[in-house]
């Protein structure tokens, strides 16, 4: 098996707006291997969210190749991108995005039930994901009746359910005080120890010392991409 899980080529991102041309990305190159902890770092107009939204599959690049564990995005019609993101990509969101007429298991089940997951399977998984996360005691609250963290580790525990390539976070401690913000990154730390692959975007920086690599962007280019050698570990 290939051990490059995203592979990005020369790729670039023009946006109309009005009579301009806005670069938002300008030849960006990059891999990130199967089991990697990285951080997308760059202040406001850096790119950091277009190239998120490429890596997540919710848009595609105007000149360049994104290879997703195998499948060059780039070329996909809209209904495989939706497939390949249900797939491939669990997302973690600053605002946690979840339904709020759903409990918790039925929002950890969705991505379930879009691929076609028969009922008795889906319940199974999802009541394993939310015990991957330390909510089992909770899964038939809704988001309403969950403080902000437990609703973030809902999320958490749906981004899972799919066992996907990558999990893609967006500021996922943005709307998080400070303690639970930790108890957040300490769920990353976990997920990342098990083996999976994780992508965080952000514009802290005590959010990104805790990846293991980080990629700061300026003006639609990668300006620095370096392994952190002081990962901030969650002391237990």
């Amino acid at each position: 098996m290939d051990d490059n899980v995203i592979e990005i080529e020369k790729i670039e991102k023009n946006y109309e707006v009005g009579t301009q041309i806005v670069r938002a990305l300008r030849g960006v190159s990059t891999t990130i291997k199967r089991g990697d902890y990285v951080a997308i770092m760059g202040p406001s107009g850096s790119g950091k969210s277009t190239l998120m939204n490429i890596i997540g599959a919710l848009d595609t690049p105007s000149v360049g190749n994104y290879i997703l564990n195998g499948t060059d995005v780039s070329k996909l019609t809209d209904d495989d991108l939706a497939a390949i993101r249900n797939r491939e990509i669990g997302f973690v969101f600053q605002t946690f995005n979840l339904l709020h007429q759903y409990t918790a298991l039925e929002n950890v089940m969705l991505p379930l039930v879009y691929a076609g997951v028969k009922k008795k399977e889906r319940t199974e998984k999802a009541k394993w994901a939310l015990g991957k996360v330390a909510l089992t005691d909770r899964m038939m609250h809704k988001p309403n009746e969950l403080s902000g963290g437990q609703r973030q580790r809902v999320a958490v525990a749906r981004a899972l359910i799919n066992n996907p390539s990558i999990i893609l976070a967006d500021e996922p401690t943005g709307n998080l005080d400070s303690k639970t913000s930790v108890d957040i990154m300490r769920l990353f730390e976990e997920i990342h120890n098990g083996g999976n692959t994780i992508i965080l975007v952000t514009h802290e920086e005590d959010i990104a010392q805790h990846a293991h690599r980080i990629l700061r962007l300026r003006d639609g280019e990668i300006e620095h991409d370096d392994r952190n050698e002081n990962i901030t570990k969650v002391n237990n």
